[in-house]
């Protein structure tokens, strides 16, 4: 359903022309990046990511294989090879009109199929806005769990946002990866 691609210059105005106002911005990306969302940010987001060997990010693209077209948008970062470890975010599905049908699951598991099999981690972990129900069902649905809440971490206009703080561990990935196999006599 969904093929990870790595984001690079091409794609930077599909994602600028997706985030067009400041509460999508934040939300998205914390305090990451400053409004309007630019090429030259973009250009240092990209810098030095994307090396298998020695990145300590990898941003994507998420395409739909069937359409070929670009829905979304989600990064692997702050990865420790010495801990075995990342962390998700950035994650968004760009077109409104696509949502709900599934991609951010999608995505997400992509995304750690990468972490555990290709890369070898033992624990990814994101972080996501306490009032971003779609966006926690989404991360619950791909399997992973709450672990605790970060209380008033980023201030936005006149009110603080928390961060509930989800993770998985490689052996609960692969728990959910076995598929119970019944013998052709039975």
């Amino acid at each position: 359903m969904i093929r990870l691609e790595y984001f690079d210059r091409n794609d930077f105005q599909q994602l600028i022309d997706w985030i067009q106002d400041e509460y999508l911005l934040a939300n998205w990306s914390g305090a990451m990046f400053r409004f309007p969302l630019t090429e030259d940010s973009l250009e240092w987001y990209i810098n030095d990511t994307n090396n298998k060997e020695a990145s300590d990010a990898f941003v994507y693209k998420a395409v739909d294989a069937e359409s070929g077209q670009t829905v979304g948008h989600i990064s692997l970062g702050g990865i420790s090879r010495k801990n075995k470890s990342a962390r998700i975010s950035r994650v968004l599905v760009g077109n409104t009109a696509e949502r709900g049908k599934g991609y951010c699951t999608a995505m997400i598991t992509a995304v750690l199929k990468v972490a555990f099999d290709d890369l070898k981690l033992h624990k990814v972990s994101l972080g996501v806005y306490d009032f971003n129900k779609a966006a926690i069902r989404c991360y619950q649905k791909a399997g992973l769990s709450i672990e605790g809440t970060l209380r008033d971490v980023l201030k936005f206009g006149n009110e603080y946002w928390s961060i509930i703080e989800m993770g998985m561990l490689e052996h609960e990935w692969r728990a959910l990866q076995h598929v119970s196999v019944v013998p052709e006599d039975e």
